[in-house]
């Protein structure tokens, strides 16, 4: 990866040793692990792999997934650098589009009648995993209106397995009441469902909105009816309409490691609520923002990159 240095403590002379950062020994490698654990690392289910698209298109799709949100996704691998990924993906990205009934019914086969009737057909994704990108992959995906994210691998050793993110962009049209939005300074607010509510709570929506979209420039907003979700890869924060007194945001931080407050942060593992996070945050006030700022970087930053120990050792 192209930051990052992973070190195992051991009994040597620094007392540290650097692991290596490696590349798969064939495409086929990372595939079957991101497949094994997609919910995990990309927030994605699975839903198929090596999918035909059919005798007149001609082409097979690496993997067929579903994300946190209801939004169709495609992941193409590569197992080093290929100029021809994001072009290959939107091929398959097009056709996706053009059979949604067929897809919605590969949803239903899997995942059930309920998540088929949720799919968010306003903005489905193209997630590109491979050794490296160029420069000129990551200009294009940023000229391109769809929603793509270019993600770079590492193995180290032989049983860690690192993604980092290096470009997302977001595209898609939009319907009422859901959609994608990227952010932009000034821009008018993603849709109303987050927004409705008390007068006294709309500058606390406001902030959050500022807080969590300033966290990183590629941060992208998802509109649900029942909740709006701050993503980057995967969601990291969950704001749902405001209550009576307050406003409810669930975080991907992990709550065993919070010092929980009552009253202003709680571990809603197991329950349900709308949104993705076990994490619930209340806010009251406007301090109470600056108070769970800390909170918003842990969960963005679970989110950012992941390092994943194989169940087995990885080729």
């Amino acid at each position: 990866m192209s930051g990052l240095k992973l070190f195992r403590t051991d009994t040597t002379k620094s007392g540290v040793t650097e692991v290596m950062p490696r590349l798969a020994e064939v495409e086929a490698d990372v595939q079957r692990f991101v497949e094994a654990h997609m919910e995990m690392l990309l927030g994605v289910r699975f839903l198929a792999s090596e999918y035909g698209t059919g005798p007149v298109h001609g082409g097979r799709i690496d993997s067929l997934g579903l994300d946190e949100n209801g939004s169709p996704v495609i992941v193409e691998y590569k197992r080093g650098v290929d100029a021809g990924v994001i072009n290959q993906g939107l091929f398959y990205l097009s056709w996706l589009v053009d059979h949604r009934a067929e897809f919605e019914r590969l949803v239903r086969d899997r995942l059930g009648t309920s998540v088929a009737a949720q799919v968010l057909w306003s903005s489905p994704r193209l997630i590109c995993v491979a050794g490296d990108f160029t420069r000129y992959d990551v200009h294009a995906v940023r000229e391109h209106r769809h929603s793509i994210d270019l993600v770079r691998y590492r193995l180290f050793g032989r049983d860690l397995f690192g993604l980092e993110t290096v470009a997302s962009a977001v595209g898609g049209g939009r319907v009422p009441g859901e959609g994608r939005v990227r952010r932009q300074g000034g821009a008018k607010r993603a849709g109303r469902g987050v927004e409705a509510g008390p007068a006294e709570l709309v500058g606390l929506v406001e902030a959050v909105d500022e807080a969590l979209l300033g966290l990183g420039g590629e941060v992208s907003r998802v509109q649900r009816k029942t909740y709006r979700a701050y993503q980057r890869l995967r969601n990291f924060a969950c704001v749902c309409p405001p209550q009576r007194s307050k406003l409810l945001i669930y975080l991907k931080a992990d709550p065993k490691e919070v010092d929980l407050v009552p009253g202003f942060t709680r571990d809603v593992t197991g329950l349900g609520h709308h949104g993705t996070g076990d994490l619930e945050v209340q806010l009251r006030t406007l301090w109470d923002v600056e108070r769970a700022e800390d909170l918003f970087r842990a969960s963005y930053a679970a989110a950012w990159g992941t390092v994943a120990r194989g169940g087995r050792q990885l080729a």
